[in-house]
């Protein structure tokens, strides 16, 4: 909500650093404010955000000074206007969600009747007309009262808060509605018992689940914790799979009454989805049924970073944590890579290698706690020295076992990968499922059955050693794909064998071995970014690894079909995508300026080029997007690492002067109602009309790129002054200093 960032700006001008500072922390990237988007969710409210005037970015704070040109006195007066009919329009949308829902109607009402007054307030004590206290130098001087402009602050960040924290209410009660009617047709389906009753319920089910689909994508999008992120992915990505799968396994099911593995086939289907739809529900409310709590273990990577940080923390304070707790620690971490060392696909070499660094590490952690012990009775500069030198050697130790579990989890999920490519066993049941051989059938079943847990076994390798909590997920989504499918895929080729002549029966085998090749691919990409991530050449971008891939036999969702314009159009976004390339190119010179990488500003603008990049390989039929929804959820993303910029951007301009500042907040507000537009148009349906939304996006996406070329440039320029700025400083106070010396 933008009424608020405005709200800040306002505040800043009468020189309360207080509430700007609340109002500020509200709006942060670092809260998770649940209900921001569930207003825009349910009546589309972005009109509030849009309307809003980009003239507010000409306040700029005087804290210390009364006196105001004519010039600022009408930026505050727009503002506190801007706000005043941003606050009456949010009202309007507050009142139609309580008349929609009556047991929120007298909460939401009095919230809004609050944040209504408070933006009243601010506008008539903003309404210069009725300041006229003219100083000879040409200046006002401001007689508004102050307290009340703060207390009028305050009254609308609570009543706006409260608003946006029932209408978030609202959207998780429309959610678990939802839920529950998907989980009431998905009884009717499995009850069911003739093709035109079955017909009739899966369409209703068809629309419910496309109505749950959008519920619970907003409410993703909505998520600040990206593990939470990643679980949603995973839940929503079954879903999606499942469908089609459903679709076929009850169609066999009614054509093959008695045909036991058929019913066996259709119930895990059924008993997957379930299972993904009570996962969404957790996500939504934050918390599991029956009080249960998380019981996975933590990854190997995870555990040695939390390990790094608790040693380095005794350079600071020696009495930090007890010696029994740190070798508890290591050896729990060590404990885990027996994962790797009794696995029976990981080679004797890197076992003996994991081994003895396993053993180093042990006795680098004895010496530690050795020198550790002396430091605590006697600080000498010898003593500090070998307890930095411990430090360093167990955990250039630790970064060794790191190095050989990384390199011995990805040459084996490779070489798995590259061994199953053709899909062999995949074939042989498909053939030996239309020739009605059984012998046949349990021969390839078993080795079906192999290179499943060839497969389960390799994600959880890959777990250890992904590096982020998102990947850490994706890894377990693939381990339960791999294991739930691949028993799927045997019972329905064992119902074909059984009927060789079923065309139905071939359908939905050929459907869950899609689903297996599928999760095949998803690996090939999971394995690629893990790499990426190791050794540090991309930043944070797990979140497309949920990406649902297009499916041969989607009938009934052709959304995800490849989209295939004409050569015309296709010359015109080749055209588009040629311009965003080139700036992506500009955007990664204006990076590598920066001698600080691991900057917010970089990392944001760097992401926000690597998926812009994505985006031109699509316009030439390449990279990893493939279809039109592939490239309309990455634009998503990209809109979102856009508003995070800007806020770090902002955040980086209060330590400008006023000038400065001004300057940047300018270009800011460039970017935002961007951001936002992209937004607005990846959202809008436009049947068949894919070619259009595209082109938008596009060049919407090309806008952006220019003023980050732009912004990058600038905030650059700007540091590097403020850094001469300061050190300048530094030097006249030292002069200064040996001057009164003398």
């Amino acid at each position: 909500m933008l009424i608020l960032k405005y709200l800040v700006n306002l505040v800043n001008m009468y020189g309360t650093s207080t509430i700007s500072y609340n109002l500020g922390t509200m709006v942060g990237n670092g809260v998770e404010w649940r209900g921001r988007r569930a207003v825009s969710t349910l009546i589309a409210s972005e009109i509030v955000v849009e309307e809003m005037r980009p003239e507010i970015t000409t306040l700029i704070n005087h804290k210390d000074n009364t006196k105001k040109s004519d010039k600022t006195l009408q930026a505050i007066q727009r503002v506190g206007q801007a706000v005043n009919l941003a606050v009456g329009r949010f009202v309007k949308v507050g009142e139609a969600i309580a008349n929609e829902n009556w047991d929120l109607k007298e909460e939401i009402n009095i919230a809004c009747i609050e944040a209504k007054q408070a933006g009243e307030t601010i506008a008539a004590l903003t309404d210069i007309t009725n300041l006229n206290h003219l100083e000879s130098d040409g200046q006002i001087t401001i007689f508004t009262d102050k307290t009340g402009v703060i207390k009028a602050a305050r009254l609308l960040l609570s009543s706006v808060t409260k608003v946006l924290l029932l209408a978030d209410r609202v959207v998780i009660k429309q959610i678990i509605t939802s839920r529950n009617k998907v989980l009431a047709t998905m009884e009717r389906l499995e009850k069911v018992n003739s093709f035109q009753e079955f017909v009739q319920i899966f369409s209703q089910f068809g629309n419910e689940m496309v109505e749950f689909a959008h519920l619970s994508g907003d409410r993703q999008n909505d998520l600040k914790d990206e593990k939470k992120k990643a679980k949603m992915a995973a839940a929503r990505a079954v879903l999606e799979k499942c469908t089609m799968m459903l679709l076929t396994a009850s169609k066999t099911c009614l054509r093959h009454p008695n045909c036991e593995s058929a019913h066996k086939n259709k119930e895990g289907v059924f008993d997957r989805m379930k299972v993904a739809l009570d996962k969404v529900i957790e996500i939504v409310t934050d918390c599991k049924p029956n009080g249960e709590t998380d019981i996975s273990s933590v990854s190997i990577f995870t555990g040695i970073k939390e390990f790094k940080m608790n040693i380095e923390a005794l350079r600071e304070n020696l009495y930090f944590q007890s010696k029994e707790n740190l070798s508890v620690t290591l050896e729990v971490i060590l404990e885990r890579t027996e994962d790797f060392t009794d696995s029976a696909y990981t080679s004797h070499e890197h076992r003996e290698r994991i081994l003895e660094l396993s053993t180093q590490a042990r006795m680098e952690l004895q010496q530690l706690i050795s020198v550790w012990i002396q430091a605590q009775s006697k600080k000498t500069k010898s003593i500090t020295e070998e307890l930095e030198l411990s430090i360093l050697k167990i955990s250039h130790s630790l970064n060794e076992l790191k190095k050989e579990l990384h390199s011995t989890a990805t040459q084996l999920a490779a070489d798995l990968l590259k061994y199953h490519a053709d899909h062999v066993v995949l074939k042989a049941l498909k053939l030996t499922g239309v020739e009605g051989n059984l012998e046949a059938l349990a021969e390839y079943a078993c080795k079906l059955s192999e290179q499943k847990e060839q497969l389960v076994e390799t994600c959880r390798l890959l777990r250890h050693i992904s590096g982020t909590e998102p990947m850490e997920i994706t890894c377990i989504h693939a381990e339960e794909t791999f294991q739930v499918t691949g028993q799927q895929i045997i019972s329905a080729a064992e119902t074909l064998t059984l009927h060789p002549s079923s065309k139905i029966a071939k359908e939905n085998l050929d459907v869950f071995c899609e689903a297996w090749e599928s999760q095949i691919s998803d690996m090939s990409t999971l394995l690629r970014e893990i790499s990426d991530v190791f050794e540090g050449r991309r930043g944070e971008k797990y979140g497309y690894l949920s990406l649902p891939k297009p499916m041969k036999n989607n009938g009934n969702l052709k959304s995800l079909k490849p989209d295939k314009p004409d050569s015309e159009e296709q010359a015109k976004i080749a055209k588009l995508g040629l311009k965003l390339g080139l700036l992506t190119s500009d955007a990664d010179c204006e990076i590598e300026k920066w001698e600080d990488q691991e900057n917010e500003i970089v990392q944001y603008g760097r992401n926000m080029s690597s998926m812009a990049y994505s985006l031109y390989l699509f316009t030439r039929g390449e990279g990893p997007l493939k279809t039109s929804q592939d490239l309309i959820h990455q634009l998503e993303v990209f809109a979102a690492e856009g508003l995070k910029l800007t806020s770090s951007v902002q955040a980086f301009s209060k330590q400008l002067k006023d000038d400065d500042k001004l300057m940047l907040l300018l270009e800011i507000n460039k970017l935002i109602p961007l951001c936002h537009q992209l937004q607005t148009v990846t959202k809008t349906s436009l049947q068949n009309k894919v070619f259009l939304k595209v082109d938008k996006c596009i060049t919407k996406t090309r806008s952006m790129m220019a003023l980050l070329v732009q912004l990058l440039s600038l905030c650059y320029k700007l540091l590097k002054k403020l850094q001469m700025e300061n050190n300048g400083w530094v030097s006249v106070t030292n002069k200064d200093s040996m001057d009164g010396k003398i």
